[in-house]
């Protein structure tokens, strides 16, 4: 069953969507975050099915995306993780989804998933997190940087994501300064080290030419191991950044992952 839900994250009201699931509770809960700028329904339609093999999946639209208020930009997303997390922990919500905090999961898609991994380096409540082709944002910045026709590309799509043009309330090109000039918070390699305790589960595509494996997720597997990483499991699927080809496959390994603990 899908129930609209809000919440605040500094004083501005976040809109998000519950999947919720029916069974022997207490249930797994993913909290799964959306690429950028999301949608304002599913993530790779992994809520609905999800919900449907017994598992609560929660995903909400950032600030300053489509009907939340506030101002998109990369640490505000922290901040709305944080709400986010605080939201699930409520006495009220846990009693009304029948929340398992124990079996509390941060995820993510894209965008979603490279800051949900960002989220965990300072958290260490996160014990278990989901990444589908997530991007390192720092590597999104140097490319950025040292790429003209990136940056380019970038910045044209940004003024198109601009409000009231697009869903997205932020500065356009001006917005991606502030990763630029400070990207290490969101360096997941620089991170490996917190995060080698935790269980990760890191998804790709072979042939996603926008968050590439070689780039995002091989990098960031290949420094956990190196930090002693030994619950990190690595899928890769013959499918594109949109997962449109294996979306089944997608959905049956992630589920099967939540499920493992």
């Amino acid at each position: 069953m899908k129930v609209p839900i809000e919440f605040i994250s500094q004083n501005y009201t976040i809109q998000g969507k519950f999947y919720s699931t029916e069974g022997k509770p207490p249930f797994p809960t993913v909290l799964l975050l959306p690429g950028m700028p999301g949608n304002e329904d599913d993530v790779l339609g992994l809520g609905q099915t999800m919900s449907q093999h017994g598992v609560n999946t929660v995903t909400f639209n950032y600030s300053g995306t489509y009907q939340s208020e506030g101002t998109c930009g990369w640490r505000n997303t922290l901040k709305d993780i944080q709400a986010a997390m605080e939201y699930l922990h409520q006495e009220e919500i846990i009693r009304e989804f029948q929340i398992d905090t124990d079996r509390l999961i941060l995820g993510g898609y894209s965008y979603g998933g490279g800051m949900a991994l960002a989220f965990a380096v300072s958290h260490l409540e996160i014990k278990r997190i989901l990444s589908i082709a997530g991007t390192d944002q720092s590597e999104y910045a140097r490319e950025y940087m040292r790429n003209p026709a990136f940056a380019q590309m970038v910045d044209t799509t940004f003024e198109e994501l601009k409000f009231p043009a697009g869903p997205v309330h932020f500065e356009g090109r001006e917005a991606v300064k502030e990763l630029t000039q400070n990207p290490d918070p969101y360096d997941l390699k620089l991170g490996a080290t917190a995060l080698a305790d935790r269980d990760i589960l890191l998804i790709g595509g072979w042939n996603d030419q926008d968050t590439t494996i070689e780039h995002h997720i091989l990098p960031l597997y290949r420094a956990l191991e190196d930090a002693g990483a030994r619950q990190v499991r690595i899928v890769a699927l013959q499918d594109s950044h949109e997962f449109e080809e294996c979306g089944d496959e997608l959905a049956r390994t992630v589920v099967r992952w939540v499920k493992s603990l």
